[in-house]
């Protein structure tokens, strides 16, 4: 799964990478992104190229008419079964997107005692998560919103030694074909095992407040050998 990740972004890197479009902005970085909070979201564009909007982390279809908080967690969406999954399947067919993310966390160990672990590209690039978005109307405020979830799959080798589900990376040069492809499943499969680096990071990051979002979360983490 991925349930926490962060977002440190250039407008010149998305546009060289995804061919943004629109009016250059600066992208506050965040280091602990939790969801239903706001988040960038690349997208197609109505008039070409992509565009990159903000959206809630955790997808709320068009039907859902309960209360946000009667609804199931939905900010990650399963590879194997997005396609047919009444929640997703809408939105796989017409509204698929990229999240891009500086990296992302995954914890080991016991409860109680779990490890936090970062991961980021070896390229330095930011990644981009298969992702699908919606655009409902809030039932709590009737106001019109978009949401979002990130895909993910089984796990390669490498990352299995950490967990046994991951985000579905995509290769740049693929983005094209996954929001506007006709064979997108094609696609839903774990990156290549040498793409990522990984390291301990402080504890910091297991809460997720406003004081706990800072750039030392990233840093690996300080070892005491005893």
């Amino acid at each position: 799964m991925c349930g926490r990740f962060t977002q440190r972004l250039s407008w010149e890197e998305l546009h060289r990478l995804a061919d943004l479009i629109g009016q250059p902005r600066n992208l506050a970085p965040r280091y602990n992104i939790a969801p239903t909070t706001q988040i960038e979201v690349l997208r197609p564009a109505e008039t070409g190229g992509n565009e990159l909007v903000q959206m809630r982390w955790g997808l709320v279809p068009g039907w859902w008419k309960k209360p946000l908080k009667d609804l199931p967690a939905t900010f990650n969406a399963r590879a194997e079964t997005v396609a047919e999954k009444p929640m997703f399947r809408t939105a796989f067919k017409t509204r698929r997107c990229i999240i891009p993310a500086s990296g992302f966390y995954e914890w080991t160990g016991k409860a109680g005692a779990k490890t936090p672990h970062y991961f980021s590209a070896r390229s330095g690039e930011s990644l981009a998560f298969a992702a699908l978005w919606e655009q409902a109307t809030h039932p709590d405020t009737g106001e019109p919103f978009k949401s979002t979830t990130i895909i993910v799959g089984a796990a390669n080798n490498w990352m299995n030694r950490f967990h046994d589900r991951q985000p579905v990376i995509l290769d740049w040069r693929d983005a094209n074909a996954w929001m506007r492809g006709d064979d997108p499943g094609a696609l839903l499969r774990a990156p290549p095992e040498e793409s990522l680096n990984e390291w301990i990071v402080s504890t910091r990051v297991n809460k997720a407040g406003a004081g706990d979002d800072d750039a030392s979360l990233v840093d690996p983490a300080e070892t005491v050998l005893l």
